[in-house]
């Protein structure tokens, strides 16, 4: 996670092209978009709890937050795919925490926010993943102090695994719990290329709230501060201090800030490059 923004900023430029084709506007799907939801069950009873990864309910509640309140003229809705998210981008990268376009969904129990950092944090990307991050910090000697060879990977996979896994925590089950947030994100799935960058990037800094309202978003500004504060306990002398945390606080910023547009515009790239509905 300390290096992925990097990562993510080459997957977002290889994938600019297509991203920015014009979109044909359609009418919409008299019949609603089509649902599609992982659920399980939840309940104060203590039941086993559920992640929704998409609906087919009434739109959501705020502009800022999701896009339901932005009116629709006729003949600008979604396009006929429905900015339907999957549960995998590129069919390997996780994208549990994506709502489809003009899909709302009932908040998440603590339970089911924990759940969701757990999907996160230990699917089978995430080791896939740690393992190129430490293939590539250990080329690079980012961190000399942990050696050469077998035994200096593993120093660096275990660190690379544990600064995802926490990442994940913090900004989906721990903060958002304490704060009443949805840490979910929720597809715009309309207008212009530039437009939905731009309500992309406002999903860093606003979310919605449990109780359908929208909020500073401290799940993903203080839980990625506390991550990269937390990576001081574990990571070497010269990877300490005030100016490696903001660093490190600024590049989990942006690699949030572009795994939202790259979400956001997910279904356009399955449609347009994959042809795929």
């Amino acid at each position: 996670m300390r290096r992925a923004g990097s990562a993510a900023l080459v997957l977002f430029l290889f994938l600019s092209s297509a991203l920015a084709w014009p979109q044909t506007a359609l009418p919409a799907n008299q019949g609603g978009p089509a649902p599609e939801q992982l659920t399980q069950q939840s309940g104060s009873t203590g039941d086993s709890t559920s992640l929704v990864d998409a609906g087919s309910e009434s739109n959501p509640q705020t502009m800022l937050a999701t896009p339901a309140t932005v009116p629709v003229p006729p003949g600008q809705g979604t396009d006929n795919f429905g900015g339907k998210q999957t549960k995998r981008m590129f069919w390997v990268v996780p994208n549990f925490a994506a709502v489809s376009a003009d899909t709302k969904l009932p908040p998440l129990s603590v339970r089911d926010k924990f759940a969701l950092a757990r999907q996160d944090s230990v699917d089978y990307s995430s080791f896939v993943w740690a393992g190129l991050q430490a293939a590539q910090s250990m080329a690079l000697r980012s961190d000399p102090e942990l050696g050469h060879g077998l035994a200096g990977y593993s120093r660096y996979y275990w660190r690379a695994f544990l600064d995802q896994a926490s990442g994940a925590y913090f900004t989906e089950a721990i903060v958002p719990a304490l704060t009443h947030e949805d840490p979910r994100y929720y597809t715009l799935g309309r207008g212009g290329f530039f437009r939905r960058t731009k309500y992309a990037l406002s999903q860093v800094v606003l979310t919605p709230t449990d109780s359908g309202g929208v909020s500073f978003n401290y799940s993903e500004i203080v839980g990625n501060g506390v991550e990269a504060g937390l990576a001081n306990l574990y990571y070497p002398t010269q990877d300490r201090g005030f100016r490696k945390t903001a660093e490190n606080w600024a590049t989990q910023l942006e690699a949030a800030s572009l795994n939202n547009i790259i979400r956001e515009f997910w279904p356009d790239i399955r449609h347009k490059v994959f042809r795929q509905k």
